[in-house]
This record gives C-alpha cells, structure tokens and sequence, in this order.
C-alpha cells in the first residue's frame, strides 16, 4: 500500500470519531500538502483548522502523526497528551503516546500509556504488542544489571541476554517503528504507532 493511501485510510478512519465535524476537503488539504513536500504549510493549515475548531481529533491526531513522520518528538508529545486528556476513552493516542515516550527511554511513562490503552481496548493489538516490547526492554535491562552484578559466569543470564538481543538488538532497544503498511520512522525502539483514530484497535 502506498504512504498516499495509508494517509487516506488514517483520514477515512478518523473522520467518524470527532467532537466537532471538520470537512473531508479541509483534511484532504492537509494531506496533499504534506504529500506535496509542503510540510510547514501543511502544519500551519492544521494548526489553523484546530484553532477554528479546538476539540477536532481527527485533524489534532493527523497533526501529531506528521510530527512523529518528522521526527519532531518533543513537539508530537503534548499533542498526543492532550488528546489522551481531552478523549480518554481512546485507545489510538494512548498507544502512540506510549510509542513516543518509549523512544525517549522514558520506560515508565510508556508503560502507563499503554496500560491506559490496554485498559479502554484490552483487545488492542498493537498496543498489546507494544506492552509485550516494553516488558522484554525491562527485562533485558535488569538481566544486564544483574549480569554486571554476577561475581562469576552465569550462563542462564548470559542465555537470557542472548535470547532477548534476538529480539531487541544491542543493549538497549535501536529497532525503527514498523507501523501496519508505514515505512519505518526512525524513533530508536521497537514499539509500533496506530496510524488512526481506530475502534478496531489496530486489530
């Protein structure tokens, strides 16, 4: 599937779940801004559209999946925030919450983003994929503490460490994000984004 269509699926799928309706044409601006290389316009049409309609998730989660596209983390952060504070009930901006804080090694509060969307779609896919990352990054981090601890040669951690490095390359987690149909996004971890506002949870 090309990224044109991923983006058009991310609108399609978006469009039902906001407060307040933002037209097709206004996101279909967006979008071909974006596509179109123009990215600083494309930011400001958003920006001007949520100003104009402040609850709009569709368009505040496609402004932040164009900060996360580039790179901007510490910018796609409050956006993703604010989403999970204004609908808590969705599972999507919790799990990418997650995602980004997880690229900072911020363990802990990724680990509570995605309990938080665990918790409003317990069948979420990717965020149930993501918790099982997390959980392994934590491991492997305390078998290497440990390790460094050892006093001799403790071939079951040394196994341990072996078999999760399969997993998660190095000592801590380098792999890109791998979304459903996506190219990579270069964020260092494992951990994989929705790419809408979608009740099926990424299943």
């Amino acid at each position: 599937m090309s990224l044109r269509s991923l983006w058009i699926m991310l609108v399609l799928a978006a469009a039902g779940l906001a407060a307040l309706p933002v037209r097709a044409d206004e996101l279909a601006d967006i979008e071909k801004l974006y596509h179109d290389g123009k990215v600083a316009e494309a930011l400001a049409l958003a920006d001007a559209t949520i100003s104009a309609q402040p609850r709009s998730a569709q368009v505040r989660f496609l402004k932040g999946m164009m900060l996360i596209e580039q790179q901007r983390v510490d910018e796609a952060l409050p956006v993703f925030i604010a989403l999970t504070q204004d609908y808590p009930e969705l599972p999507d901006p919790f799990n990418n919450l997650g995602v980004l804080y997880a690229s900072k090694g911020q363990w802990q509060n990724a680990l509570g983003a995605l309990q938080s969307a665990l918790r409003n779609d317990p069948e979420h896919r990717l965020a149930l994929e993501n918790l099982g990352d997390l959980y392994l990054v934590l491991a492997q981090q305390s078998w290497a503490a440990a390790q460094a601890r050892s006093k001799g040669d403790d071939a079951e951690l040394a196994r341990k460490l072996r078999l999760a490095g399969e997993i998660l390359p190095a000592a801590t987690p380098v792999r890109v994000l791998r979304p459903r149909t996506a190219p990579p996004v270069q964020l260092g971890s494992p951990f994989r984004r929705s790419q809408g506002l979608d009740s099926t949870g990424g299943r």
